[in-house]
């Protein structure tokens, strides 16, 4: 919301010291997001004034149109100023604004004489852009004939104010509108406030245009007013014009710029019709299906059932609170060549001044990818009463402006409601701030707001209309703790009971994160939602369990509407935006939780916010979520060795995805088992399952390897990139227990190597398991270190080469121990695998 001062000063009577900054700096501290404050017209200097055009000359001799032209700048006509100007849209006798050597536009444009297409230019005739107005600069700005010339431009146009940009929290729906702010800033400053919804308002009667509402759920309250006989092709006054374009709209004509005007002067979004082009009755209803509409904006859309539509006996002329029909805009006004009169033209004018339900506007807004100012302020809550005062205020600007005149009739439709009152006590705001502000300070503070307050001790709050947000005691008391101050509030830092520190999971999480960081690997954390299309792209098949999803009700993305049910997705999405950014090496991690529900969940609950939960009412609300088991996943791309006058860079393969699964879980004290597997979105030859040993039974924990070439391809990544996921949750309870550090023996190791030969269709894996069964408590550690496959193994045979490392606690072993801990172990390799000792 853009607030010029000099608008908002009419309503408050703001100290003439006061400046936007210190108007900002009262704002911040009441709790509004002041962003900046614009300085309009800094660094602008006169003279600048009014002009009248006295003759045109056109310099034929130039590619594009040139005019010479004399201009009475006040001095009298016999005193011209002589201009070149290359805008075409004036003509002799119309007055222009123009600058005069020895001024500055803003910017630092030094305005002097000089010589240009073979004229002396003294001044400029000006445009809006080049006054800072606006962005329109197709032409200069030609002003109303009533203005003199030689009087001061700047003062005509108000070029010189503040305008202080505020955003608006969806919360604070009222301060979408000069009467909201302004009732802040009379807050702030302890000022009074000169309402502009104080009007008087003839009472409802029957002489009124026809209004049925046919859904007064959606439509609680619609005031139609009607004004006769207004000029077409009016134009809006300066005054107008130029505040609607502080505040950041375009002047578009007389009829739209005030509705506009009072919509940001009282909140209240208004429409105005053509009533000759109106059909029967105006009504409100939800639409037909299959029934389509071309909005103002020149869109043919077909409607949905739930959108609310505007209608007339012909079916819809508008979005309800979004956007009005084209079938029923008000028309502009020809021109009789000969006289100059205004032909046509809208002369008969319906006002409708409406209060629509918020979330129906925001979901047809967000439905239809509409969103107009309109709709911005009715989904954040507009005041049903300021309905008929807006009505009021455009009828009266109608008839001050256009020439028109106000029909008797005045039609109002109003569901019967009563206003929200709240009960809290009268010391509770002084409970949840920690400060004893006492009842009168708390009442003071309510009735500024805007609430009529009765009782002592407990206090009935009946809540003011403009006040949706409010519905709670505690809404109350945050009003409260802000006007008096978040400032004031005293700093207190919890005391938290002693013995309390970070659970298992958490630290093991921790140290997940600090191994892949130090192993080489960057954390990426993403955003846990996903859409249909890269599930698609991973390949995963129709029943794949992580292809059911938990849909978001309010997405920030339509294009990814779910949480995540993989922390692949968006690790995938950094290292290809990464990639394509020049960055070609790359090794990526995160860690977070992945949503998958089961089927089983229950509907959720609303916890209360007056007193702690039962355990209950805890149980029941984590029965309706979905599982969230916490994954670390990485991906890998280019070298993981960087190339130079050693030689060139190791590219990062599978076994590296591997060993990042390995190091999680050596986090965990956790060995891991690796076997081949099949999972999408790995390639199936270059896949491994990641499992782990608990009370007998191997647990899957995750996958790793190189990704499928079609899903390389289908997003867009580099080459054989690889990639691992694990679940900590899983690993966590696979663990034998705490992390101890290990224990450096004094003793030296024994290293035995052995070469196993086994059909090439037996796992690594088994072959290892069998060695170490076999082996006994002697074997510290084992390593595979070599592959090898020939003719000389026979077909379909592979030999695979294992380092064991013997150490006794103890003792230093003999040559004998460890030979025999050695057979024992290819032993139990050939008993359980086949293997054969290669010769």
């Amino acid at each position: 919301m853009r607030v010029p001062l000099s608008w908002l000063r009419e309503y408050v009577d703001l100290p003439a010291t006061e400046t936007g900054r210190d108007v900002q700096a009262k704002l911040i501290a009441a709790g509004l997001e002041v962003e900046t404050v614009e300085q309009l017209g800094a660094g602008l200097k006169g003279p600048l004034v009014v002009g009248e055009v006295l003759a045109v000359e056109e310099l034929t001799e130039f590619k594009k149109p040139i005019r010479y032209c004399q201009v009475d700048v006040g001095r009298g006509k016999d005193d011209p100023q002589n201009i070149v100007c290359g805008a075409t849209n004036f003509a002799v006798g119309d007055k222009v604004v123009v600058v005069l050597p020895g001024a500055e536009l803003p910017g630092g444009f030094a305005i002097s004489a000089r010589k240009t297409y073979g004229h002396v230019s003294e001044g400029m005739i000006c445009s809006a852009s080049e006054l800072g107005m606006s962005d329109d600069h197709a032409g200069i700005i030609v002003l109303p004939p009533e203005h003199e010339a030689g009087s001061d431009a700047i003062e005509l146009l108000e070029l010189v104010d503040e305008v202080l940009d505020i955003a608006v929290t969806p919360d604070r729906g009222y301060c979408l509108s000069m009467r909201g702010i302004a009732r802040e800033t009379a807050t702030a400053y302890g000022l009074p406030l000169r309402d502009p919804a104080l009007l008087d308002v003839p009472g409802p009667n029957s002489h009124g245009h026809p209004v049925q509402v046919a859904d007064p759920a959606g439509c609680d309250r619609f005031t139609a007013r009607t004004v006769t006989g207004v000029r077409p092709g009016t134009h809006s006054p300066l005054w107008l014009q130029r505040r609607l374009q502080k505040a950041g709209m375009r002047p578009i004509s007389l009829a739209v710029d005030i509705t506009n005007y009072v919509m940001l002067e009282l909140g209240q979004p208004l429409h105005a019709y053509d009533r000759s082009r109106l059909d029967g009755p105006i009504g409100v209803r939800r639409a037909e299906p299959g029934e389509k509409l071309v909005t103002l904006d020149g869109t043919r859309r077909v409607l949905d059932p739930e959108d609310l539509v505007i209608t007339d006996s012909r079916g819809p002329i508008g979005l309800a609170g979004v956007m009005g029909g084209a079938n029923t805009e008000i028309a502009d006004a020809g021109a009789d060549p000969e006289t100059g009169d205004s032909t046509g033209g809208t002369t008969e004018i319906v006002i409708e001044a409406a209060h629509f339900d918020p979330v129906s506007v925001a979901r047809t807004a967000r439905r239809h990818k509409l969103s107009s100012e309109a709709s911005r302020r009715f989904e954040r809550g507009v005041d049903p009463e300021a309905a008929s005062a807006a009505a009021q205020r455009t009828v009266d600007l109608l008839v001050l402006l256009a020439g028109g005149s106000a029909e008797a009739g005045v039609t109002e439709f109003v569901k019967p409601s009563g206003p929200h009152t709240i009960t809290l006590r009268a010391d509770h705001p002084d409970r949840v701030a920690g400060v004893a502000y006492g009842r009168e300070t708390v009442v003071r503070r309510l009735q500024q707001v805007g609430c009529d307050v009765y009782g002592q001790d407990e206090l009935v709050v009946t809540v003011p209309s403009w006040r949706p947000d409010l519905t709670d005691p505690n809404d109350l008391a945050e009003e409260v703790i802000r006007l008096e101050g978040y400032e004031n509030l005293p700093s207190t830092l919890p005391r938290p009971p002693a013995g309390r520190g970070l659970t298992g999971r958490q630290r093991l999480h921790r140290r997940v994160g600090r191994a892949l960081a130090g192993s080489g690997y960057t954390e990426a954390p993403n955003y846990p939602f996903i859409g249909e299309a890269v599930l698609d792209q991973l390949g995963l098949e129709p029943d794949d369990p992580r292809r059911t999803v938990v849909t978001l009700v309010n997405p920030l993305s339509d294009a990814e509407p779910a949480l995540r049910t993989t922390l692949l997705p968006g690790l995938l999405a950094a290292l290809r935006r990464n990639h394509g950014r020049g960055e070609h090496d790359l090794a990526l991690f995160e860690t977070g939780l992945v949503f998958r529900p089961t089927g089983a969940e229950k509907p959720a609950v609303r916890l209360p916010v007056d007193r702690r939960p039962t355990d209950e009412e805890l149980a029941g609300l984590e029965a309706s979520l979905p599982a969230q088991p916490r994954r670390a996943a990485v991906v890998l791309a280019g070298s993981r060795g960087r190339a130079g006058w050693w030689g060139g860079g190791e590219g990062a393969n599978w076994a590296d995805a591997v060993e990042a699964g390995r190091t999680v879980a050596r986090e965990a004290g956790v060995e891991l088992v690796v076997r081949r597997d099949q999972h999408a979105p790995w390639h199936p030859g270059r896949c491994a399952a990641l499992l782990a040993v608990a009370d007998g039974a191997e647990v899957l924990l995750g996958h790793a390897g190189e990704l499928h070439p079609r899903a390389v391809k289908a997003l867009g990544l580099p080459e054989r990139t690889c990639a691992m996921e694990i679940d900590l949750d899983r690993l966590e309870q696979a663990a034998p227990g705490p992390v101890r550090a290990p224990r450096i023996s004094t003793y030296p190791v024994a290293t035995q190597d052995v070469a196993l030969v086994v059909d090439s269709g037996v796992a690594a894996a088994d072959v290892e398991a069998a060695l170490r069964s076999g082996a006994g408590e002697l074997l510290e550690s084992l390593r595979l270190f070599d592959v090898f496959t020939g003719e000389q193994l026979g077909e379909d045979r592979k030999s695979l080469a294992y380092a064991l490392r013997f150490r006794a606690a103890d003792r230093t072993l003999t040559v004998e121990e460890a030979t025999a801990a050695r057979d024992a172990a290819v032993a139990a390799a050939a008993e359980r695998t086949g293997a054969v000792l290669r010769g």
